[in-house]
């Protein structure tokens, strides 16, 4: 037994020589080890990064605090990157054999980190570049492994105790500039204060970052807000974008970053108050959100990134559970699922966003409903995307309506289209016009041609069609734009009557909605919802309704015209106002129109609306109307129109 001890005692004696020769040594080649690490990262900087990294000076203080003054990374031919005065950190001993600078407290006094893009040079492009020495492998990224890898690092590299004073961020896009200036950053005892200060071309704001933060735990609870009065404004976005941004404050806190049995979770929640965004492809006005947050649980395995269904949206007062994936197992699989549980319809039209929804402002509303989506993209597979959307009612009422008042379909009202935000002549719906027309008064033709190339369900669906969505959306992925929609005759109608012709978002969500509840209130028949749409569309330069459009091509009433006069008014609806390209210089269809036609005639055929007999005594249309004196006749000099992009602008796409 005492000879164990005394072997057990020897070991520690030896083991602390061997660490005091250690420290000793270490403190003594320090500044050698120092130099070494530095010449590192220079030798890397240029390497692989075609940049100057320089230090003036570096000199250890005490044990293990490291002075470096004039620190600066230049890239070749770029602007300066990086140039600090004096930075004074405490550095690991040991990270330095094997020339790693590890930080641990940390001073940094004047300098400025500046991002530049002059015409196509950038500053930073070295940076986000692939390194080309890469070995590329069939091996997939664990996305778990990867992300805790670096946000690990990161936070590693964030001292527990910070002081900067006078660091100027700076950002100059091709003459669009912006400033962020650190007056002081502290970080004491894991509380953070900050005092910034922002400028652009167009403002000049005092910002303030407050709270927790434990870098080593990996938490933290930082405020976000103004030090001035008024909003914060959010800089760079206004000139580049035209995107004019601001909001209150912005809290964002992260109660765990954990990784266990091959999962990573983060979890946390965010949230923001009066977010205002101004955007011409977003509204015409102002959209304000006044409280949004997001409880959100990140999950990430090997081969998926997912926000969790246990993670929580605030709009307001709607509530809603997203699902959102990216999976790599076998195929490439996007999925999204919402959820928005029972909730009374007053609070979600209340919550609707100021500025987003502006017909819907004054509307009232009783009963409850709950909302469900799931959509499911697999890249390798395109054909087996899933796209469905449920809302189930619970003694759902709209009980008074607000700017688009629905109900005004059932009676006489006037129509004025508007084009190019100027109003059109006003158009009577109703008996007093004498050229509005019945629906038992249109030629069954013309309204079997023109649900046949417009909307085929129309009187079996509710505002929207599934399938034209799901096409709609491929198509959407593959042209990688949104070259295509799934417009049905009731968001026509409704687009018409009720909104305006603008391209932006607002006027689609407001589309959506109304239609939504035009269709599912049953606040006007389907007959009727035809036969108002027959009478305010366009059907050519300052024509519209079909009365006025069958006098303006043929001087026949709407119950007088045959199968090809329909057919050819049919095919004119997508672009009324180019009708006259259809035609070639003696006043006859072009090829390209009659088999346009003569497909749209099949697929009639097929769908069993029409029977032979209905083709007895075909005759070419003859335009006698006032629209003749559109067509180019017997100048075929004159008429230089390439038939093939005309072709393309008339094909139909069923």
């Amino acid at each position: 037994m005492k000879s164990n001890q005394q072997k057990i005692f020897l070991f520690l004696k030896i083991a602390a020589l061997v660490l005091l020769i250690l420290a000793s040594g270490m403190y003594f080649f320090r500044e050698t080890l120092l130099q070494k690490a530095l010449s590192k990262i220079t030798s890397k900087m240029e390497r692989e990064y075609q940049c100057a990294f320089s230090v003036q000076d570096a000199q250890f203080e005490g044990l293990s605090g490291i002075k470096l003054t004039e620190v600066v990374l230049a890239p070749k031919n770029a602007d300066t990157l990086l140039n600090i005065k004096k930075i004074q950190t405490k550095v690991a001993l040991f990270p330095l054999l094997v020339g790693d600078v590890q930080l641990g407290t940390l001073l940094i006094n004047d300098g400025f980190i500046q991002l530049t893009r002059k015409g196509k040079v950038k500053n930073f492009d070295a940076f986000l570049k692939r390194d080309s020495t890469e070995v590329k492998t069939n091996t997939k990224r664990d996305y778990a492994d990867f992300a805790y890898r670096i946000i690990s690092k990161v936070l590693n590299l964030v001292p527990t105790d910070m002081e900067v004073k006078n660091l100027v961020f700076k950002l100059d896009d091709n003459g669009k500039k912006a400033t962020l200036k650190i007056n002081q950053l502290v970080l004491v005892d894991k509380e953070l204060d900050t005092n910034l200060k922002v400028e652009t071309a167009t403002f000049t704001q005092r910002w303030s970052v407050k709270g927790f933060a434990d870098p080593r735990n990996k938490k933290a609870d930082l405020r976000f807000f103004n030090l001035d009065s008024g909003a914060i404004k959010v800089p760079y976005l206004d000139e580049r974008y035209n995107l004019i941004a601001s909001f209150d404050s912005i809290r964002l806190k992260i109660d765990n970053i954990e990784k266990s049995l091959g999962k990573l979770n983060i979890d946390g929640f965010s949230s923001i108050v009066n977010l205002k965004l101004n955007h011409p492809k977003i509204a015409s006005k102002d959209v304000v959100i006044k409280h949004a947050r997001f409880d959100y649980r990140f999950l990430l395995g090997e081969n998926f990134v997912s926000i969790d269904s246990s993670s929580t949206m605030q709009l307001n007062q709607i509530q809603l559970h997203p699902y959102l994936s990216y999976q790599t197992e076998k195929d490439t699989i996007y999925v999204l699922k919402v959820a928005i549980p029972k909730m009374p319809a007053q609070h979600f039209i209340n919550s609707l966003p100021e500025g987003l929804f502006t017909h819907f402002e004054g509307m009232q509303a009783t009963g409850n409903f709950d909302y469900t989506l799931d959509f499911l993209f697999n890249k390798n597979r395109p054909n087996t995307l899933v796209f469905d959307s449920k809302l189930n009612k619970e003694n759902f009422k709209i009980t008074q309506y607000g700017e688009a008042n629905l109900n005004k379909l059932n009676g006489p009202f006037t129509y004025r289209a508007i084009i190019n935000n100027v109003p059109q002549r006003g158009i009577l719906v109703g008996n007093g016009n004498s050229n509005y027309t019945p629906l038992d008064q249109i030629s069954p033709y013309l309204q079997k041609c023109v649900l046949t190339s417009e909307d085929p369900s129309f009187f079996s669906h509710r505002g929207f069609i599934n399938e034209a969505f799901k096409q709609s959306i491929l198509k959407n992925i593959r042209t990688k734009k949104f070259s295509r929609g799934a417009s049905t005759i009731s968001m026509q109608l409704v687009k018409n009557v009720f909104l305006t012709r603008e391209k932006t978002l607002s006027r689609k969500l407001e589309e959506i909605l109304l239609v939504y509840i035009l269709e599912n209130n049953r606040v006007a028949s389907k007959a009727r919802m035809l036969e108002v749409y027959f009478n305010i569309i366009e059907w050519g330069p300052n024509v519209y309704g079909i009365g006025e459009a069958s006098r303006f091509y043929f001087q026949k009433s709407p119950a007088e015209l045959n199968l090809n006069e329909c057919l050819f008014l049919g095919s004119i609806i997508p672009s009324p106002k180019k009708f006259m390209y259809k035609f070639n210089d003696q006043g006859h269809l072009r090829d390209f129109a009659i088999k346009n036609e003569q497909f749209l005639q099949r697929i009639m055929f097929g769908r069993g609306l029409l029977i032979s007999e209905d083709t007895i005594g075909h005759q070419p249309i003859y335009v006698s109307g006032n629209a003749r004196s559109y067509l180019r006749i017997k100048a075929p000099d004159s008429l230089a129109i390439a038939t093939d992009s005309v072709k393309e602008i008339e094909e139909f796409d069923f």
